[in-house]
């Protein structure tokens, strides 16, 4: 193995960093090694990995013995990455993918995501990926491991009531998430000005009661006035309600005006939990019907 600092140096030779693309390369192989080890990847899985950069992650990936494909934005880091990794990719064990893995189809037999991605799409990131696991024609996903910034962990994983917000509930809805190793600005290069978690999303499958489509809307639309009761805040429509299959703005009021004088209109969002979402948004189903 060539290692994380030596495959950090070689690109940073042929190009300098990019900060635009959130380029903070992690040059500690042990933390490399426990990420790996965290994510529970055999040789049987095939890997998503996002924003490989220098590859450091992906050697460690590709000695499980798994395949690996990975999508990476930066036209001089795949350069480097078919010259460092051409074995890997001629015998298949490696796709290399230049281009965008918000915009890019993955492949429909990925079972794990693991990687340490550009902390600015962490948020839509975790959209493609519930898409990806959601999506009746791709394999379920197992595990997922990002390395992200850790007030973004935090948010996800809602340990505190102060972290509570619309991103942790709707990732809730698919996901059991759970925060791993702290990791400090110096484990990197160049060195962020934020520490960093692993982050492990864990699919539960859980279904419910309404259209899951309603329900994150109402948890966006309540949480975007989050100061407000809601009441408040879901009196009016939302305004792409009609994303929803059979909704639509006058649905929405008729539904409203049917709860408006249920007492659970005078709280405010984060004082529910998943189940109290999932009674909410069923009553706003069937009693909009019976109106």
């Amino acid at each position: 193995m060539k290692k994380a600092r030596r495959l950090v140096d070689t690109l940073r030779a042929l190009q300098p960093t990019k900060k635009a693309l959130g380029q903070h390369f992690l040059v500690h192989d042990d933390i490399l090694e426990r990420t790996v080890a965290w994510s529970g990847v055999t040789e049987a899985d095939h890997v998503m990995e996002i924003g490989p950069g220098p590859g450091v992650l992906t050697e460690v990936l590709l000695a499980q013995g798994c395949r690996v494909t990975a999508i990476e934005l930066d036209q001089g880091a795949c350069g480097h990455l078919r010259v460092v990794f051409s074995s890997a990719i001629d015998d298949g064990r490696l796709v290399l993918v230049e281009g965008d893995a918000l915009q890019e189809r993955w492949p429909d037999d990925i079972t794990r995501v693991v990687a340490n991605i550009p902390y600015q799409i962490s948020s839509p990131l975790i959209d493609v990926i519930t898409r990806h696991h959601r999506n009746p024609h791709t394999a379920p996903l197992q595990d997922t491991v990002l390395l992200v910034q850790e007030e973004f962990a935090e948010r996800v994983v809602m340990e505190y009531e102060s972290d509570v917000g619309s991103l942790g509930m709707v990732v809730a809805l698919d996901f059991e998430a759970e925060m791993g190793e702290r990791i400090g600005p110096h484990a990197f290069s160049p060195m962020p000005k934020v520490h960093s978690r692993l982050l492990k999303l864990t699919p539960h499958d859980e279904e419910w009661p309404c259209d899951r489509r309603l329900l994150v809307m109402m948890i966006h639309t309540a949480f975007a006035q989050r100061r407000k009761k809601l009441k408040g805040s879901l009196s009016s429509p939302p305004k792409r309600i009609a994303r929803v299959p059979g909704w639509h703005a006058s649905r929405w009021k008729r539904a409203f005006t049917g709860l408006q004088d249920d007492e659970r209109m005078n709280r405010r969002p984060e004082t529910f939990d998943l189940d109290d979402w999932a009674d909410l948004g069923l009553d706003f189903e069937s009693g909009e019907d019976e109106a």
